[in-house]
């Protein structure tokens, strides 16, 4: 589409996000709330939906959605009532799911999320607490329709965005944050793949300065950050072509194909009265006192912004080092006890976005797997840092054999190896001497304006210390050696 044609249009995004909670149990039941088992296993009469079965409220659900809800700088809602939305799914027992209506547990909060070198604040309407429904399987070959239960009754959290969201980007940032925070608090493994964490678009396009917005159209069935900017993308200049064709956007549930890159109907919009709420008879209002709110905000982590404002402020890194670190909740924190041990903040970076991350990568392996501690790393940098070892050394040789032996110290590794420098300025100068002595043609061209020898002579003096000699200090005896002819 023309991009003057897309400018003349403004489009306006909601995200809701579900995210499945990492409850041993399930929402309202003892069931296991295990992914990957048999299906229809985690089942029982209360999943069921039985007559005369009895929901309870799972209490750690709760604490999970009130961290995610102070995460996202939410108020707790103190006294909450749970209620009934009645729909009828081959994959939904009960034919109702118990959720939160006019009463969401976390509620006016907000996330700012960084989008290019821009800072965007996006709020957060609502997060409410409800169970997930089953399955539906459709086999290929197979004209019938096979469910798996085992979802049924899963902890949920719907964390419904204010309709900020401009841009596919800031809808793809805003997303990539939300996964970081359920990953930090530990609530959610955040595995859309696996439909533990799942995306719905509302979007919706009006001409710039239009007083109300256009008719919003859902968007479902993205399993990846990236699907979501795609569908975000074609449903915007699908509508701008409705509108400009002077047609009329319908408001309905659209399905997005991953192989085309396009949204197809699925059926008109349902509107709350569909649903017909009405209050949950079997659970009681849960309360939240002052000692249950209390425990749960001493228990929040360090979270992604906190992290990234210390590391871009008090150790002074920069913004692309900070978001890198930030990205992986287990590499920020392992940073974070290694800045904690060197002054050389910097270096700490670069060796875990280097040969730490190179040495998982390879063997596919993560972050909680590395052999080291951060103190063992603290050491190596200490080591050069005091012109001991220079990092050449340190990462080919010193690095590996830590790898190998973990439970060694840096100095103790060093000085075993004979990796530590023994040549002091004297015994230098006398290498550079005898380097160039043995090569009195390329000193003659040298001198004669090709500079870029200096990298021959340091290669043949490095070989003469077997590596150990200090660089910086080298390269300044081989040139004053050099220059001084």
């Amino acid at each position: 589409m023309d991009d003057a044609l897309l400018a003349k249009y403004q489009p306006v995004i909601g995200l809701e996000v579900h995210a499945q909670l990492l409850t041993r149990s399930k929402m309202y039941s003892s069931d296991e709330n295990e992914y990957g088992v048999a299906p229809n296993t985690n089942l029982s009469v209360i999943t069921l939906g039985h007559p005369g079965t009895l929901p309870k409220v799972n209490r750690t659900a709760v604490d999970f959605a009130m961290k995610m809800g102070l995460a996202t700088n939410c108020h707790i809602r103190r006294d909450n009532l749970f209620a009934r939305k009645n729909y009828f799914y081959p994959d939904l027992p009960k034919g109702y799911q118990i959720t939160q209506d006019k009463t969401p547990i976390c509620y006016d909060g907000h996330l700012d999320v960084r989008v290019g070198d821009q800072v965007k604040r996006i709020g957060v309407t609502r997060i409410h607490l409800e169970e997930d429904a089953g399955k539906s399987m459709h086999l290929a070959g197979e004209t019938e329709t096979l469910v798996d239960l085992n979802r049924a009754g899963v902890p949920l959290i719907e964390i419904v965005s204010e309709p900020d969201i401009r841009t596919g980007d800031e809808a793809y940032a805003y997303l990539t944050e939300i996964k970081k925070l359920v990953e930090y608090l530990g609530i959610c493994d955040g595995n859309m793949e696996e439909g533990s964490l799942r995306c719905d678009a509302n979007i919706s396009v009006m001409l710039h300065g239009a007083p109300e917005f256009g008719m919003k159209v859902e968007v479902k069935n993205m399993n990846s950050f990236r699907n979501v900017q795609r569908a975000i993308a074609h449903e915007i200049e699908r509508q701008i072509a409705i509108v400009e064709a002077g047609g009329e956007v319908a408001s309905e549930t659209r399905g997005f194909d991953a192989v085309t890159g396009t949204t197809n109907g699925q059926r008109s919009k349902e509107t709350m009265n569909d649903y017909r709420y009405f209050p949950e008879p079997d659970l009681p209002p849960l309360v939240i006192d002052d000692a249950w709110l209390h425990r749960i905000q001493a228990e929040l982590p360090a979270l992604p912004q906190q992290l990234y404002a210390r590391f871009t402020g008090e150790l002074g890194l920069s913004d692309y080092d900070a978001s890198v670190l930030v990205d992986q909740k287990e590499v920020a924190q392992y940073f974070d006890g290694l800045a904690r041990l060197t002054p050389n903040a910097k270096a700490a970076a670069n060796w875990v976005m280097g040969p730490v991350k190179s040495y998982l990568n390879e063997r596919a392996l993560a972050m909680e797997d590395f052999p080291l501690d951060p103190a063992q790393l603290a050491g190596i940098i200490e080591l050069i840092d005091e012109d001991k070892i220079n990092y050449s050394v340190a990462s080919k040789q010193l690095f590996p054999y830590l790898l190998e032996h973990p439970t060694a110290n840096a100095t103790g590794a060093a000085e075993a190896l004979g990796l530590l420098s023994k040549t002091d300025g004297d015994e230098l100068g006398a290498l550079v001497a005898q380097v160039l002595a043995g090569n009195p043609a390329k000193v003659a061209e040298y001198r004669a304006g090709k500079k870029s020898l200096t990298g021959m002579f340091m290669g043949e003096l490095m070989k003469l210390t077997g590596g150990k000699a200090d660089p910086k200090q080298a390269n300044q005896l081989l040139r004053a050696a050099l220059d001084a002819g």
